[in-house]
């Protein structure tokens, strides 16, 4: 039975390559087609068959019409032939790095009666699969770049192809996940790859191997056709190629499919011989270890990227998070027991090398980091995680809060350009964002006592309510609530600095020319990070511009229809405010060079468009500024409380009491910015001893 399964599947694909190859030839023939309708009327008028002055006209217009269209097909098949695949980004292993790995596959390979792939390499992902790179594009710079990577970051670990794989240069290169090598142990691991490496036969067919190729020229042509930066005559010929290309590859998308599902149909066949019971093993594994990989790269690696640390033993992490998720999870409890197994990163020479090098990948695929080290961009081990990336993400989140609240002119000091004289502190924090929930009740009985309605505080009112609801000795107006929900009166807006942000002058961060301490002309953009669901006009909020912010906006554009900000409360300013501060930091960072001595067409892929796979959607306001108040809550409880940064396998970064992860903050926060309730918060830091009164150092 297994025998026929691989036949069935082998025809199959067969068939498809075959219907592949007769699309292309079909395509062939219609180029053709007006060459041998000249070639028909010129034979003829040399004979003297076909004559007169009407087919004088005839042959000279198709004679015409023939060389144009075997120019364009001239053209479309030098396109074709000469673009470049597109390569998946890998990290090479050379056969001196891991002889055992090579070892293992070509017994695979022997054990399965198929061609044994050419190379092997790395992907930093949970997967596996055969790529075929013998165009010959893909020669020279492929080794050059083996050998780059060698006396780079891989030491030895991904070094060129030697002997062994040029005799079997048509052999595809076999790519294998990196996580699987750190996970797995070593039966796993053939169990996974077998499949896989029996793919190696289907594609050894020369149909199916024409047929590959010819769909990947189509795909490499339409890349071509749409690559920026050309002529306006080259743009124009360039899409003519790229509308023939399209056309091509949808009429054979259904059987390059089928081609493909055929072949893996074969492969999986062929692969039940092979450690059929410990495969279902592996496939657990395979599962558990892609849930562990997606963890660890959101929660633990992507603080650190943005930060401008990689951690550089990723894949041994994977290890890390795995085993602490079987210690949590009773399901998981025998996954632990394998580890006193072989592991498969045994098969490397130098395992550490090679996982620094799909670290560093990972970085560029998942986050768009630089290819090389620098100053601004530093591996970071695991050891170093908490004092390197915690520690310093929270000062740094809690400084950017501060330097926020400082331009919205809200603090405990008299005077608003100067430096709070009681330093960067909590309950500055815990104030500001409180002021909703302490003065809805002197809100609405000033609304009470005077007859307004739910939207609108004017005149006398506006200074009854201030009276009732900031403090004695306060110099700045307390925001108020409108119609039950957080919202700033425009007085009150402009006393906490929301005019300053809203109408900044049109000094950009990324302006070369614009003073250092300028800001950028965020207005649109708070908008519509603050609320960017709502783009009709509140009628009420009409009420609360006064002529003073006419004559702001005098000479800005018709801002009638976009949301008020005011509406949001403290939250929703101090929100804005920390989005556009992102933004600015953003625009103002120096672009990321490219690579030295890597031209475009060297390139393995467009770092322009780096990320290819990133891993979150940009954060909302409330996002920012929840991670904003917990860093500043942290920063609190390390300098006052004597807590400490930690790193937690499946979370990230974590706040140590006593050694023990603080589970129980992130709710506590989300209460206070989302409710204005600082009351969970508040006895939480008293349990703990925070001072809320006390500086925090900053970075």
């Amino acid at each position: 039975m297994s025998g026929t399964g691989v036949e069935v599947g082998a025809q199959a694909a067969r068939s498809r390559a075959l219907a592949v190859l007769r699309l292309r030839s079909r395509a062939l023939a219609v180029a053709l087609l007006p060459a041998a309708a000249a070639v028909v009327l010129l034979a003829g008028g040399a004979t003297g068959h076909i004559g007169g002055a009407s087919w004088d006209v005839v042959r000279w217009v198709v004679t015409v019409l023939a060389v144009l269209v075997l120019l364009a097909a001239a053209g479309v098949a030098l396109v074709v032939a000469r673009a470049r695949p597109a390569l998946s980004p890998t990290v090479p292993v050379a056969e001196e790095s891991a002889p055992d790995l090579y070892r293992l596959v070509r017994d695979l390979a022997d054990r399965l009666d198929v061609p044994a792939p050419s190379a092997i390499a790395l992907t930093p992902d949970c997967d596996s699969w055969l790529e075929d790179r013998t165009h010959p594009s893909h020669g020279p710079p492929a080794r050059d770049r083996d050998t780059s990577a060698t006396s780079g970051g891989a030491s030895g670990g991904a070094g060129d192809v030697r002997a062994p794989e040029r005799r079997s240069s048509a052999a595809p290169v076999l790519v294998i996940g990196s996580p699987f090598l750190w996970w797995m142990r070593v039966g796993e691991l053939r169990a996974v790859l077998a499949p896989v490496v029996a793919g190696t036969g289907p594609s050894a067919h020369p149909d199916i191997a024409a047929a590959r190729r010819f769909v990947r020229g189509l795909d490499a042509a339409v890349a071509v056709a749409a690559a920026p930066g050309r002529g306006p005559l080259t743009r124009t010929v360039l899409a003519g190629v790229g509308w023939v290309a399209r056309l091509l590859l949808r009429n054979c998308r259904v059987h390059a499919a089928e081609m493909e599902r055929g072949v893996a149909a074969a492969a999986a066949e062929r692969a039940q011989t092979v450690d059929y019971g410990v495969r279902i093993v592996a496939q657990e594994q395979v599962g558990l270890a892609y849930a562990g990989w997606d963890r660890l790269l959101t929660r633990v690696a992507l603080p650190a990227w943005r930060m401008g640390r990689w951690p550089s033993r990723l894949d041994a992490g994977v290890v890390s998070a795995l085993t602490e998720l079987s210690r949590r999870d009773r399901l998981a409890e025998g996954f632990a027991s394998r580890l006193g197994e072989r592991p498969a990163c045994d098969l490397l020479e130098e395992p550490g090398s090679v996982d620094e090098a799909a670290s560093l990948l990972a970085a560029r695929l998942f986050h768009g980091g630089p290819a090389e080290t620098g100053p601004d961009w530093a591996p970071v081990a695991w050891q170093e995680y908490p004092d390197e990336v915690v520690d310093r993400k929270w000062r740094m989140d809690a400084a950017r809060l501060h330097r926020v609240l400082d331009s919205l002119g809200i603090g405990h000091r008299a005077d608003p350009t100067g430096p709070d004289p009681e330093g960067p502190t909590l309950a500055r924090v815990l104030d500001h964002l409180t002021t909703t929930v302490e003065v809805q009740g002197a809100a609405r009985g000033v609304r009470g006592a005077h007859g307004l309605d739910g939207e609108h505080l004017g005149g006398a009112p506006d200074e009854a309510y201030e009276a009732s609801a900031a403090p004695e000795g306060d110099g700045v107006g307390r925001p108020g609530v409108r119609g039950g929900g957080g919202g700033l009166h425009a007085e009150q807006a402009r006393d906490t600095g929301l005019d300053a942000l809203l109408h900044a002058g049109p000094a950009s961060a990324a302006d070369p020319d614009a003073r250092p301490d300028a800001r950028p002309d965020t207005r649109s953009d708070v908008r519509s990070l603050v609320r960017p669901d709502e783009h009709s006009n509140d009628s009420g909020a009409s009420g609360d511009t006064d002529a003073s912010d006419a004559a702001d906006d005098s000479d800005a554009t018709d801002d009638s229809d976009e949301p008020d900000l005011r509406d949001e409360g403290p939250s929703g300013v101090l929100a804005a405010g920390l989005s556009a501060e992102l933004a600015r930091e953003e625009a103002a960072a120096p672009p990321r060079p490219a690579p030295a001595g890597q031209g475009p067409d060297e390139a393995l892929w467009d770092d322009g468009a780096l990320p290819l796979f990133p891993l979150q959607p940009p954060r909302t306001g409330r996002e920012l500024l929840a991670d904003h108040v917990t860093a500043m809550v942290c920063c609190a409880a390390v300098d006052t409380a004597g807590a400490t940064p930690g790193l937690d396998w499946l979370d990230g970064p974590a706040l140590l009491v006593d050694g023990e992860r603080a589970a129980d903050l992130a709710p506590r926060v989300r209460r206070l910015v989302e409710h204005g309730d600082p009351s969970p918060l508040r006895e939480w830091l008293a349990r703990l001893g925070v001072r809320q009164e006390k500086p925090v150092r900053l970075v």
